[in-house]
């Protein structure tokens, strides 16, 4: 299901990234969708993987391989542009819950960089609204000795 945003003048919008994209400049929060030219693009990707994979997968091996890429790619960053905290980061959030809730101990330990930028976005404010909080055992996620 595709959503649509009616706005009060003019005709409604459609689809999830170009919505959150214009309630982003609405809010006048511009820098969460990147603040260089090089952040913008790879917030687009990400935006644009979220709508592709993450929506359109529903089965165990989609899922794996989701997490595979992701973990791959939040190896050496914080978010997914990088270093900064974007709609990317917020969409892919609530596009994973429902992939990260159903995860085993095991399974968390085996995509760590996905655990542990999940557990900090779900911690960032404002985020997690009412979604239940996903729990990760922290002395594995935090120490450099696995």
């Amino acid at each position: 299901q595709v959503p649509v945003l009616q706005t009060n003048n003019g005709p409604g919008l459609t689809g999830l990234m170009t919505i959150a994209a214009h309630l982003v400049r609405q809010a006048k929060k511009e820098q969460l969708l990147g603040s260089t030219a090089e952040e913008r693009a790879v917030v687009q990707q990400w935006l644009e993987y979220r709508v592709t994979r993450v929506n359109g997968g529903s089965s165990k091996e989609d899922a794996r391989v989701i997490l595979k890429d992701l973990n791959m790619h939040l190896e050496d960053k914080v978010y997914l542009a990088g270093n900064i905290f974007t709609l990317a980061d917020i969409l892919m959030y609530y596009g994973l819950h429902h992939i990260m809730v159903d995860l085993t101990v095991q399974e968390k330990e085996k995509y760590l960089n996905v655990s542990r930028w999940f557990n900090h976005i779900q911690h960032y404010p404002g985020v997690r609204q009412h979604l239940s909080s996903v729990v990760f055992i922290k002395n594995r996620l935090y120490t450099s000795a696995h």
